[in-house]
């Protein structure tokens, strides 16, 4: 697998630092809303990234961080009359259900900021006892000019990061570049004690402690929203590799942004989309496949038309494999056509060489729909045996397992009554009663059943 590194600027072959295991750090939500596309995007496409790694045989230690303490998580207490544990906690609980929704799959740990105050202050002792950090009034800064390759993520020059520094009224850092990694408490705010006193972590350096508190000094791949290159991720690099003294993360992995009818989102522009809103008109699944219907660094266009195509889309997978279901349950036992098989698993190697190529979902779906089509008519149009069908679903499922799509399926009980119809319609057709025939299919249609005559019997479908 190569894997287009932030880094470098280039793609890289992908290869673990212990090759029995992959240690994967995605930057989480601050909880103090409901997620919106954007944060939606790395959970659906990073989510990819695990399955298919898994899918390839790796064993994958995945860690994604809950930032629960923050300067809008506080403003949102004070907005709302709650305490800001009040405020986190809720909108975790929000953030699980858009999540689960969305079928991510639960990371291997879930570490919140409040959880590892102690591993926090340790990491800042030791950027302090190294020359790397200084206090002032309670206040922690790092000392940005002292680590020499500050930038090497975002690629921009010292020099250019200097010129639009500046140091906002009451801080009081040596320099303009300098970031916080402490901050004294104010009055009404939450704290910790710590060797500086009362006060309460800075953004950057929570993900640097709970990197290496779940995942060692050195991780595989550390990935997130091309928001975060700079300055969050730029700000790890710099604490993580002063403190540990070695490389923080070996592939740096960033998604593009998402536009909403062609204008870049944002909340102060008035297009901004939240997951629950989308998810209440089209349902998850929907959202889910547009997130990964284009490849992951390139910007996505949010728009109604689009959701719908996304919906057609999904609804013609869903229609194949329902009809997979129907011709396994009334073809003969046999073996496999060897032939088909061969056909089956082209569309394997094809979808692997995809996603082998930079985790390009885009061309791994072309895939499924390639084999999609070799389906319907290879398979579902011919007489052929349970064995077959039998190949054709496991690839099948194979692949959107790895996309983590399709996870709605209907159950293999066919009701009763829509089992009932179906069986004298055919009566009908058989006694050449049209009219009955019709009447049912129009019945059933009503009823949001769709029917479809198929070599193998009668399939059925909701709209």
């Amino acid at each position: 697998m190569r894997i287009f590194n932030t880094m470098t600027r280039q793609k890289e072959e992908f290869v673990p630092v212990d090759k029995n295991e992959v240690k994967i750090y995605a930057c989480g939500p601050t909880v103090y809303n409901f997620i919106h596309i954007g944060n939606a995007r790395p959970l659906c496409v990073f989510d990819v990234l695990r399955r298919y790694l898994e899918y390839r045989g790796y064993n994958v230690k995945f860690v994604q961080n809950f930032t629960d303490v923050d300067d809008k998580i506080i403003k949102r207490a004070n907005e709302e009359g709650l305490t800001f544990e009040e405020v986190s906690k809720k909108y975790i609980e929000e953030f699980w259900t858009d999540a689960k929704g969305l079928n991510f799959k639960e990371a291997t740990v879930h570490p919140k900021a409040t959880e590892n105050i102690d591993e926090i202050i340790n990491i800042i002792k030791t950027l302090e006892e190294k020359g790397y950090a200084y206090a002032v009034d309670g206040d922690v800064y790092f000392r940005t000019l002292k680590f020499k390759e500050y930038g090497k993520l975002s690629h921009q020059p010292i020099e250019d990061l200097q010129s639009g520094a500046r140091i906002a009224v009451g801080e009081k850092k040596e320099d303009p570049l300098d970031f916080a990694l402490w901050k004294a408490a104010k009055e009404g705010e939450p704290y910790w004690e710590s060797p500086w006193g009362k006060g309460r972590p800075g953004w950057h350096i929570e993900c640097s402690a709970m990197n290496r508190r779940f995942l060692g000094e050195t991780i595989d791949i550390h990935c997130g929203g091309q928001d975060l290159i700079f300055p969050h991720h730029e700000n790890e690099i710099a604490q993580s590799e002063c403190a540990n003294g070695c490389t923080f993360s070996k592939y740096w992995m960033h998604n593009g942004y998402i536009n909403v009818d062609n204008v870049k989102m944002s909340k102060s522009l008035g297009n901004f989309k939240t997951v629950r809103e989308i998810a209440d008109a089209y349902g998850y699944e929907v959202i889910r496949y547009f997130l990964i219907s284009s490849h992951y660094r390139s910007p996505i266009n949010y728009n109604l038309e689009i959701i719908e195509q996304c919906k057609s889309a999904l609804e013609r997978l869903y229609t194949c494999r329902e009809s997979l279901d129907f011709a396994l349950k009334n073809t003969v036992e046999g073996d496999a056509d060897d032939e088909i098989v061969k056909t089956l698993n082209s569309r394997r190697e094809q979808f692997i060489t995809a996603m082998d190529d930079d985790l390009n979902t885009a061309d791994g779906i072309s895939a499924v729909f390639e084999l999609v089509k070799d389906i319907n008519t290879k398979i579902l149009d011919k007489s052929v045996t349970k064995a077959t069908c039998q190949a054709a679903c496991d690839v099948f499922d194979e692949l959107c397992g790895v996309l983590g799509i399709l996870y709605n399926r209907k159950s293999n009980d066919i009701d009763s009554e829509v089992e009932e119809l179906i069986a004298k319609r055919q009566e009908a057709r058989a006694n050449k009663d049209w009219a009955t025939a019709d009447k049912i299919r129009d019945d059933l249609k009503a009823m949001g059943i769709i029917l479809k005559d198929t070599p193998q019997g009668v399939t059925w479908s909701k709209e």
